[in-house]
């Protein structure tokens, strides 16, 4: 059984492709908008003393890290994933990273005209020229929940906490997620917010009058955030054998060639391997260097203090 963060009409052809090169048929799970990456996270554990997955393919990295720390990921170093950057793959061989989104700003260029204008990154959402016109998605889940858990770990909560409390004070709207922000921006309802490549593209390929920000790629800049998706070998899998066929397929170079050829523009972490213009290649940007062990284990410590934030 395979369970699914990644958007369906993303990960589905994906599942199709190696069901008609393998003759196998996959079991095939996928989670919603609302809850993605932890509630299949949550699952897994409900299950972890019967467990029903054989491969978690999440659509970042924090959930999948924290089923690492929880032991309920068994090692397997896929032989297609040697050549994936040391820094996007678990040393001890519990999870592989892949086909990756980066955290970008998408601009809505007849609100924001002027180049010189464009946000930078975090500090721009602190600007009173845009309170109430600036947003993005609570950091509860997802890649906005993998990006808080790599500001905790580098900064600490307190110092998450006063950036949060101060964009609450510019009247920075927080949503439900990164497509539903990307829609208020890409229909004027909002100028600028945080959202992910895919979903950036998504708007771009609709003929929204849209731009996208790279951030942190200033001087002193952090840097293009990069979050993979991520393959994973459960614990106890009840079909071992054909899971670690399946995690070598999702590796494959094909796939990240399609998923990066596809409508969510999913960025390969291996430079070399083929895309079109639109998508971004790492070699070209500053890329963020993020300890995902330590992001993983500072998103846990507090989730309850980002969910009591959310909630007040």
């Amino acid at each position: 059984m395979l369970y699914v963060a990644l958007d369906r009409n993303h990960s589905e052809p994906i599942v199709k492709a190696y069901e008609q090169a393998t003759g196998r048929v996959v079991d095939a799970h996928y989670d919603v908008e609302a809850n993605k990456s932890v509630g299949l996270r949550r699952r897994i554990q409900a299950e972890s003393a019967n467990p029903r997955c054989d491969v978690f393919w999440n659509n970042e990295v924090v959930q999948t890290v924290l089923l690492a720390q929880a032991d309920l990921l068994q090692p397997y170093v896929s032989p297609n994933a040697t050549d994936v950057p040391a820094h996007l793959k678990d040393p001890d061989g519990h999870w592989t990273g892949f086909a990756a989104r980066g955290r970008v700003l998408i601009v809505n260029t007849e609100l924001l005209p002027d180049p010189a204008q464009a946000p930078v990154g975090w500090p721009s959402f602190l600007d009173p020229a845009y309170a109430n016109r600036i947003g993005m998605a609570k950091p509860l889940t997802g890649t906005t929940a993998a990006h808080a858990g790599m500001i905790i770990a580098r900064d600490g909560w307190e110092a998450l906490q006063r950036q949060l409390s101060a964009m609450r004070a510019n009247r920075v709207r927080f949503g439900p997620g990164n497509a539903h922000l990307m829609k208020l921006v890409r229909a004027g309802e909002l100028v600028f917010g945080w959202t992910d490549t895919d979903d950036y593209r998504a708007a771009e390929t609709g003929g929204f009058p849209v731009a996208m920000v790279v951030p942190g790629q200033q001087p002193g800049g952090e840097g293009l955030v990069l979050i993979p998706n991520t393959v994973s070998l459960v614990k106890d899998a009840p079909h071992p054998d054909a899971a670690r066929e399946l995690i070598d397929f999702i590796l494959s170079r094909q796939v990240e060639a399609s998923l990066a050829a596809g409508h969510s523009a999913q960025i390969p972490v291996r430079d070399d391997v083929a895309r079109p213009d639109h998508v971004l290649r790492l070699s070209d940007w500053k890329i963020a260097e993020v300890d995902w062990a330590a992001a993983g284990a500072a998103y846990a410590a507090h989730t309850d203090d980002l969910e009591a934030f959310f909630n007040q």
